[in-house]
């Protein structure tokens, strides 16, 4: 320290920190959010921590400073983490055979009921697009009845609607017939999950379909919520509370779940939106022994949500590892929602 101008020991200081704080969000996932619900945020920002480990790192090795060893460190401890957002694998195009099935999930906001958008076919749209891409199962977070969304390439689904004059809710369609179908509950939650078991060919799969709290911080295409744009201290305190909250329900939402399908013994398929990263409790207890596929054959920012200038993926398929992920897509040029379509093909491996 002594041989570092002023300069350089104020941006060590800041390295330090930073290195701390991205330690921490290391472990949060092992943490319960309802222990420590404020620090449970960190999660949401691990990308950046780890983009500003990467940026000290090569400020210190142009300068040949041993300082760079701390970022150094840190990246390399935290090296698992990366592919959860960043894909490695090249696109392959892999066009789906006789054996595998695909699955689409994507969280449509209501079809954009409420004009968020100022397009009007946005429903036909949506439709357009699933039927190019011809998927075998397609699950639908904040499905609205009301929209002029066409399924007939679906003989079979699972629906559930609240709201006599909304009618909103999660969906499950399916070119495969379901032979049984119900509901995971989240008391004092409008979130719920729907699952539907679907008889491919010999083999039963249970899909679930979820929609876990919302954090509520909802920055669209079109604009960055005033919370995020005029952050003073007491904005900043009540968003943290805000999150802490949300994050102690996706908490008990997302055991929940673990529980109801702890006692499956045929394939299980996990579709849907989180509301939580990739590097959370939440997504740790969800996944469990499953294969996210993004990790597993995803390529580029896993960016699953239209937040500005940030790659939050929030949306997920999770495999049974009795799958074998063929390929994943994200489909970031679909502006129908304030989320993005993605896509898996699984292949039965016996």
């Amino acid at each position: 320290m002594a041989k570092l101008s002023w300069f350089n020991k104020v941006v060590f200081f800041f390295n330090w920190l930073l290195a701390a704080a991205t330690i921490i969000a290391y472990l949060l996932p092992r943490i319960a959010p309802s222990l420590y619900p404020v620090l449970a945020a960190l999660t949401l920002f691990l990308p950046a921590l780890l983009i500003g480990n990467g940026l000290f790192l090569i400020f210190w090795v142009i300068q040949l400073k041993r300082q760079a060893a701390l970022s150094l460190i840190v990246l390399l401890i935290g090296i698992t983490f990366v592919n959860k957002f960043y894909g490695f694998r090249s696109n392959t195009n892999h066009e789906k055979q006789a054996n595998e099935v695909k699955i689409v999930s994507y969280n449509v906001r209501l079809f954009n009921k409420f004009r968020w958008s100022d397009k009007r076919a946005v429903p036909l749209e949506i439709s357009d697009f699933v039927k190019e891409q011809n998927p075998d199962i397609l699950c639908i977070q904040e499905f609205s009845a009301n929209a002029d969304f066409h399924t007939e390439q679906f003989p079979y689904k699972h629906t559930t609607l609240r709201h006599k004059k909304i009618k909103t809710g999660q969906a499950i369609f399916s070119k495969y017939k379901i032979i049984n179908s119900g509901v995971v509950s989240f008391p004092n939650s409008d979130a719920e999950a729907i699952f539907a078991d679907v008889l491919i060919k010999a083999d039963t799969v249970r899909v679930y379909n979820m929609h876990l709290e919302s954090v509520r911080i909802t920055p669209s295409v079109n604009k960055i919520n005033n919370d995020i744009n005029e952050l003073d201290q007491s904005k900043s305190e009540f968003m943290l509370r805000r999150i802490g909250r949300a994050f102690r329900k996706q908490q008990n939402q997302a055991e929940k779940l673990r529980l109801h399908r702890a006692d499956i013994r045929f394939r299980t398929i996990v579709c849907g939106d989180m509301n939580n990263s990739a590097f959370s409790y939440v997504y740790r207890q969800i996944k469990g022994d499953l294969n996210d596929t993004f990790v597993e054959a995803g390529s580029g920012l896993g960016k699953t949500y239209d937040f500005k200038y940030y790659p939050a993926r929030i949306d997920y398929i999770l495999a049974d590892k009795r799958f074998e992920v063929k390929d994943f897509d994200t489909f970031n040029e679909i502006q129908d929602s304030d989320h993005f379509p993605i896509a898996t093909v699984l292949a039965f491996t016996n």
